[in-house]
């Protein structure tokens, strides 16, 4: 299905979609952002569009209207729409692009007739180049008529639509965030960690990434338990003892995660996750009991 389309918040997210959606025969119409120079900017990208720095009634001149803001935003968005037109809605397609948030929050064009839904790509976008969508999943739900337009989106893009049920969005996305926000924080810690220990930052980046990536594969291949490596997977109470004390004079933020992520492998990878924590817990409690943690960053 090609049809016209309009982007409100074209954004990374926003203008990658036009961009590929353009290439593949959609006619792009209005584009929205901020600023008129940011709006210039997103239809130089996508490569098609008219660009605007408010809303306007030539938004409902296409069929279909993907909001692409930040989530904290899209209510807002909505209901300046709503006051846009009234008829005029009716028989348009008006979907978001978060991945916390449900169709739901798209009630006021719903209650004037449009069919409204999500569609969230799983994936990070640079907003330098457009990333291959081929096999990315993308989680979509809303209406009938959104959710048919959503399918044929997001294969068209080369994805895989998987319908989540609107109640349990913030689950799907809190996993995002796990697999990808929260490992860079882990990733950068760990860079940190070997920076103090004397290593400069290049060296530690590429010797950390080739273990994160050595993991991961075994996690493909063999699953978590196999893959499950260190000193808590081997019930090593002494080594992780000696990280805690090595810890306890940084920011309380690094001793704080490190032992909340125990507790975490511990239940979600540990064969008798009873057994192991009761062995480590201990210690790592009276090493924090005894941290006087610094100010500030490493």
């Amino acid at each position: 299905m090609r049809g016209a389309l309009a982007i409100i918040g074209a954004g990374r997210v926003g203008r990658a979609l036009g961009r590929r959606l353009h290439e593949l025969g959609w006619k792009i119409g209005a584009v929205v952002t901020r600023n008129e120079a940011s709006a210039r900017k997103a239809v130089r990208f996508i490569g098609a569009g008219k660009a605007f720095a408010k809303l306007t009634f030539d938004v409902l001149a296409s069929r279909v209207i993907l909001i692409s803001t930040p989530d904290d935003e899209i209510a807002g968005v909505t209901r300046a729409l709503a006051r846009l037109g009234a008829e005029e809605f009716r028989g348009k397609i008006v979907m978001h692009t978060s991945g916390a948030l449900s169709a739901a929050v798209l009630k006021p064009l719903q209650d004037l007739r449009a069919a409204t839904g999500s569609m969230h790509p799983l994936q990070s976008f640079s907003g330098v180049t457009v990333p291959s969508l081929d096999g990315k999943m993308f989680a979509i739900e809303g209406d009938p008529s959104a959710l048919r337009c959503a399918r044929q989106m997001v294969r068209a893009l080369g994805g895989l639509p998987v319908q989540i049920a609107a109640p349990r969005k913030p689950l799907y996305h809190a996993a995002a965030a796990f697999a990808a926000g929260h490992v860079l924080a882990t990733e950068e810690t760990s860079v940190q960690l070997l920076m103090l220990a004397g290593m400069k930052r290049g060296e530690a980046v590429r010797m950390l990434l080739q273990l994160t990536r050595q993991v991961l594969d075994n996690f493909e291949r063999l699953g978590p338990t196999a893959a499950w490596t260190g000193p808590l997977a081997r019930g090593d109470s002494k080594v992780i003892a000696m990280h805690v004390a090595a810890m306890r004079t940084l920011p309380r933020e690094f001793l704080n995660a490190y032992v909340a992520l125990n507790e975490l492998a511990t239940r979600v990878l540990a064969p008798q996750p009873r057994g192991i924590r009761a062995e480590w817990s201990g210690v790592s409690k009276k090493e924090i009991s005894r941290a006087t943690f610094a100010g500030g960053k490493v």
